[in-house]
C-alpha cells in the first residue's frame, strides 16, 4: 500500500455488512477513516459504496472489488436459527461455502488484487473437545458443524494460491447485547429462569464484539499473521460459570438447570452443538502478536456490552 492510501485509510469491502458483526465493525472502521464498502444482494440503483453480488446465482460485480485493500467476508445462514432439518443443514453449508468460493474466485482474478482477506469461520472447527486446551494448530473435530468449518475454511483456496494473504477467524461465541447467542439468552435470565445447561461442565469459548472488531481490524493490519486464528478470549470458562456470571451481571439468580435430554428433545442435534458440546480454546496466534484484549474477562465482557458498568 502507497503511504498516500495508509494517511487517508484502507478500502475494506465487508460481505454480511448488516450482520451482527459486520454492522458494528462497519462502524468501527468508518471511526478509524477507512472507506467501507458492503456487499449486497439488493437489486440496483446501488449507494456508491455499495457492490452487488448474489452467491446463490454464481454473480458478483468483480470489477467493482478493484483496488480494495482487505476483504472481510462474514455471510452465512445464522446456525441458530432453527432445528438442523435436513434442509437447513445444506442451506447453511452451502451458504457458507457457496459465498466463500465465489469472493474468493472473484478476488484471485483481479489485477489489483486486496493485500488481505479475513474470512469468518467458528471454533466449531474443532468439535466437541472437553476439557483439551485447543489452540490453531489442533486438529479438526468431528460432527456437523467441524466439517462446515472445514469446507468453509477449503473455500479460501484460491485467494491463498493467487498470493492474497489469507486468514480463517475461527470466532467464539459472539457476546453482544444487541443479538446473538447472549441476548438470546437474556429473557430467560431476566426473569431468574437462566442457568447451566446440561452438566454446565462443558467449555465455552466467548469473546465480546467490541474486542471482535478490534481482532477484525488487527488481522487486516498485522501482515505477519496468516491461515487459522482463534478469535476468542483467553479466558473460557465453563457453562455453569458463565451462567453464574451473567446472572451476578444482571441481579438475578442462574440455578434453574436445563436438562441435557430436554435440550435434545427440543432442539435436536443443533442443541447438543451449540449448548451440549464444549471446546476450550486458547487464542495462540494473537497472544503471540501481542494482540491486547480490552475484555479478557468474562463479568467485565458482560458489564460492557449490556452497559451494566
Amino acid at each position: 500500500m502507497s503511504s498516500s492510501n495508509a494517511a487517508r485509510g484502507r478500502r475494506v469491502v465487508i460481505s454480511g455488512a448488516t450482520g451482527l458483526i459486520g454492522s458494528r465493525l462497519a462502524i468501527f472502521l468508518q471511526e478509524k477513516d477507512h472507506r467501507v464498502d458492503r456487499l449486497v444482494r439488493r437489486p440496483p440503483p446501488l449507494e456508491l459504496t455499495e457492490i452487488a453480488w448474489n452467491p446463490s446465482q454464481g454473480r458478483i460485480d468483480a470489477a467493482a472489488l478493484e483496488g480494495a485493500d482487505a476483504v472481510v467476508h462474514l455471510a452465512g445462514e445464522n446456525i441458530g436459527a432453527g432445528r438442523w432439518t435436513f434442509e437447513r443443514k445444506d442451506r447453511i453449508l452451502k451458504s457458507r461455502v457457496e459465498s466463500t468460493r465465489l469472493l474468493c474466485g472473484a478476488v484471485a482474478g483481479l489485477q489489483n488484487k486486496p493485500r488481505v482477506l479475513v474470512s469468518a469461520s467458528a471454533i466449531g472447527f474443532y468439535g466437541d473437545r472437553g476439557d483439551e486446551v485447543v489452540r490453531e494448530d489442533s486438529s479438526p473435530g468431528t460432527g456437523f458443524l467441524a466439517e462446515v468449518c472445514q469446507a468453509w475454511e477449503a473455500a479460501t483456496e484460491p485467494a491463498r494460491r493467487a498470493g492474497i494473504r489469507v486468514i480463517n477467524a475461527r470466532f467464539g461465541m459472539v457476546l453482544a447485547g444487541e443479538g446473538g447467542a447472549l441476548a438470546a439468552m437474556l429473557p430467560a435470565f431476566r426473569l431468574g429462569l437462566g442457568g447451566p445447561m446440561g452438566s454446565g461442565k462443558q467449555f465455552m469459548s466467548w469473546v465480546a464484539l467490541s474486542d471482535l472488531v478490534r481482532i477484525i481490524q488487527f488481522l487486516i493490519e498485522t501482515e505477519s499473521i496468516s491461515g487459522p486464528v482463534n478469535a476468542a478470549s483467553p479466558n473460557p470458562v465453563t457453562n455453569a460459570e458463565f451462567a453464574k456470571t451473567l446472572g451476578r451481571v444482571l441481579r438475578r439468580p442462574a440455578l434453574f438447570r436445563l436438562p441435557a435430554p430436554i435440550i435434545r428433545l427440543i432442539f435436536g442435534e443443533m442443541g447438543q452443538a451449540l449448548f451440549l458440546d464444549g471446546v476450550r480454546i486458547a487464542p495462540a496466534q494473537l497472544l503471540a502478536s501481542d494482540f491486547q484484549f480490552h475484555y479478557p474477562d468474562l463479568e467485565n465482557a458482560l458489564r460492557h456490552e449490556l452497559r451494566k458498568n
